[in-house]
């Protein structure tokens, strides 16, 4: 079973406020001044191309922003697509770069191939190629990085979103959920204040009331097949995760965050589809 890990709440925070800015040119202003910043602002980690084949980034975590600082300088700071970085950048031609890397959180990560290869590429001298809202960031060895400058999509609503749980939160880390019991799990919250789904064996409905960023999830009734192996794990764990309301809710892209307020337990779940 892999383990995922939760970025720390400081971290997420910082990177939230840091995907907010809005993607930015070369700028204006006189002649003579910060001549050499190609481009700053946030952008969106498409994909990788790495020895000809390309790696799509995963959901819309992995970005890069760049902060114009003093004359040529610059800094970057980012995610990798898990884990959160900064970087020092000098801008030695309009069309290049160097990147020396500097703090990054050291979780273990779902998306390795993805991760080690964003890690790999974005640093040392680098060539810019823009062409419109697109910015390409190729290595020596030919390796590419491709950025857009389109916003991410809008995070998932909480209401009228199918949700299908993929890991078990336990305090710091979140283990996914075991194999055979993929896709079983899966709950939508309704505009009528109840919430109802399959706890990864059996159907269950209950009540939810959703304050500010807690929900609080009443009893719960449910059918009553006998529950064995993963998929009985899963049920067991999100029956006492539910049980254990109020819960924190956080919402990135398509992911959706259930934390218990005490014991640091949880869960994450994907976005499926809207419900009507």
């Amino acid at each position: 079973m892999r383990t995922l890990p939760l970025l720390p709440a400081a971290l997420v925070a910082v990177l939230a406020l840091s995907a907010t800015a809005t993607a930015c040119g070369d700028g204006g202003g006189a002649q003579g001044t910060r001549p050499l910043v190609v481009f700053s602002g946030s952008w969106s980690v498409e994909s990788l191309t790495v020895d000809g084949k390309k790696l799509p980034a995963p959901a819309s975590a992995a970005r890069l922003s760049v902060e114009r600082g003093k004359g040529d300088e610059a800094v970057a700071t980012g995610n990798y697509g898990c884990n959160g970085f900064t970087s020092a950048v000098v801008f030695d031609s309009p069309s290049t770069m160097t990147v020396t890397p500097g703090a990054t959180t050291e979780l273990a990560c779902a998306d390795l191939p993805f991760e080690t290869a964003y890690r790999k590429l974005f640093r040392g001298e680098l060539t810019v190629e823009r062409s419109g809202e697109t910015i390409t960031l190729k290595a020596p060895d030919g390796n590419t990085i491709a950025l857009n400058s389109k916003p991410p999509a809008p995070n998932a609503p909480l209401v009228a979103t199918q949700w299908t749980v993929d890991s078990l939160v336990k305090g710091e880390s979140a283990s996914s959920v075991p194999a055979g019991a993929e896709g079983r799990a899966r709950f939508t919250v309704a505009a009528d204040g109840n919430i109802s789904g399959n706890l990864g064996c059996n159907r269950f409905n209950a009540s939810a009331a959703v304050e500010g960023n807690r929900i609080t999830v009443g009893p719960l009734t449910s059918t009553r097949m006998a529950c064995e192996g993963a998929s009985g794990e899963v049920e067991r764990a999100l029956t006492e995760l539910f049980g254990g309301s109020p819960l924190v809710w956080k919402i990135q892209g398509d992911t959706l965050t259930l934390t218990a307020t005490g014991p640091g337990t949880g869960l994450t779940a994907k976005a499926a589809s809207a419900v009507e």
